[in-house]
């Protein structure tokens, strides 16, 4: 992550819609399948600027780690969270500790993303959790996807293999979401190619800067993506500009 982009980003992840929907569809989905009511001991890998690892707490107890060495030294500093500077690729920490390993939009940052998701197997307890989140679909490559220094994109099927190839035959739930906005988003990403980002992109050049997140339309995105929060108890979106899946460890 560019330095620029840190205040950008703390703020982005509390008020941008994209990231208040997300962290609600994720919330739901750890209460009513993962979490029991009894406290987990849960890894938040990619833990950013701190909303992810927020909204964690309130299932138990969690770790967070960050590779971007000043990231983790803002997080720490500036909003008062305990981030261990550590890669995914090699955790510092014990085999088969944590309940719930998480990687949310992480492991397409990762060259070797079979080797990250291994550790993640690793550190996770028998009969553990992972559950990861990432961007869908490489044809919507996109300079957002240059800015974020993401190393790819995936579909169910690319990411369904990769789980597979480690964990066996212990997924759980695969769905893709944000699909009702994936039409208009798709459009905007293809022509977004052909026109200079000077002309509309702002700050670090990120999607997410595009809308002001005090405007109508930010407003307006926030109620369309959320109907997907009700949508997603009862089904799963064949398509969508981003994917979820959540395995057991045996």
């Amino acid at each position: 992550m560019d330095k620029a982009y840190y205040d950008e980003y703390k703020y982005l992840e509390r008020n941008h819609w994209w990231f208040k929907v997300r962290k609600l569809i994720l919330e739901q989905y750890i209460k009513h399948i993962i979490y029991n009511n009894k406290k987990l001991i849960i890894l938040n890998i990619g833990s950013a600027t701190g909303a992810t690892s927020e909204f964690l707490n309130n299932f138990g107890e969690v770790r967070s780690i960050e590779y971007d060495k000043d990231c983790s030294i803002f997080s720490s500093k500036n909003l008062n969270l305990s981030v261990l500077n550590a890669s995914i690729t090699s955790l510092p920490f014990k085999s088969s500790k944590f309940d719930l390993v998480c990687a949310f939009d992480v492991i397409e940052h990762v060259e070797n993303d079979k080797e990250a998701v291994e550790e993640m197997h690793r550190v996770c307890k028998q009969n553990g959790n992972i559950l990861i989140t990432v961007p869908a679909y490489q044809f919507l490559w996109s300079e957002h996807d240059n800015v974020n220094q993401h190393f790819r994109r995936y579909n169910k099927n690319k990411l369904k293999t990769l789980m597979n190839s480690i964990l066996g035959n212990k997924i759980i739930y695969t769905s893709y979401f944000n699909s009702i906005l994936f039409p208009f988003i798709s459009f905007f990403r293809l022509i977004s190619n052909i026109i200079p980002k000077d002309i509309y992109r702002k700050g670090a050049g990120s999607d997410f800067t595009i809308v002001n997140m005090d405007s109508f339309v930010n407003k307006v995105l926030y109620i369309l993506f959320s109907f997907e929060i009700i949508y997603l108890k009862y089904l799963k979106f064949p398509f969508g500009v981003s994917l979820m899946i959540h395995s057991k460890k045996d």
